[in-house]
């Protein structure tokens, strides 16, 4: 199923973050901030498109979208201050209001 204009947006806008993919130690608190902003099934969605993008191999996004979905388990603020970060100073922003950010 092809992405609605607002999923292909946010993967447009993390291939733009991430341009040489998602480093492994990311990939649960990229997952994560997504899950506070969009639907189970559109984290799954963002995340399938980044695996066929090769962004995020497939075996570590099936894991950590099944880790988030059967645990629920959070990565650490740490790990998620980390990822906010990386975003922002790529000039991404990633506030309370990123899903309606221009692109």
């Amino acid at each position: 199923m092809p992405l609605s204009e607002f999923l292909a947006k946010i993967v447009d806008w993390l291939r733009a973050g991430y341009p040489h993919g998602v480093p492994e130690s990311d990939y649960l608190p990229l997952l994560a901030l997504l899950s506070r902003r969009l639907s189970q099934e559109e984290v799954r969605q963002v995340a399938s498109a980044l695996v066929d993008q090769g962004a995020i191999p497939a075996e570590r996004a099936d894991a950590g979208v099944l880790i988030t979905r059967l645990t629920d388990e959070m990565p650490r603020e740490s790990d998620l201050t980390r990822v906010r970060a990386h975003l922002v100073a790529g000039g991404w922003p990633v506030d309370d209001t990123w899903p309606d950010a221009p692109a």
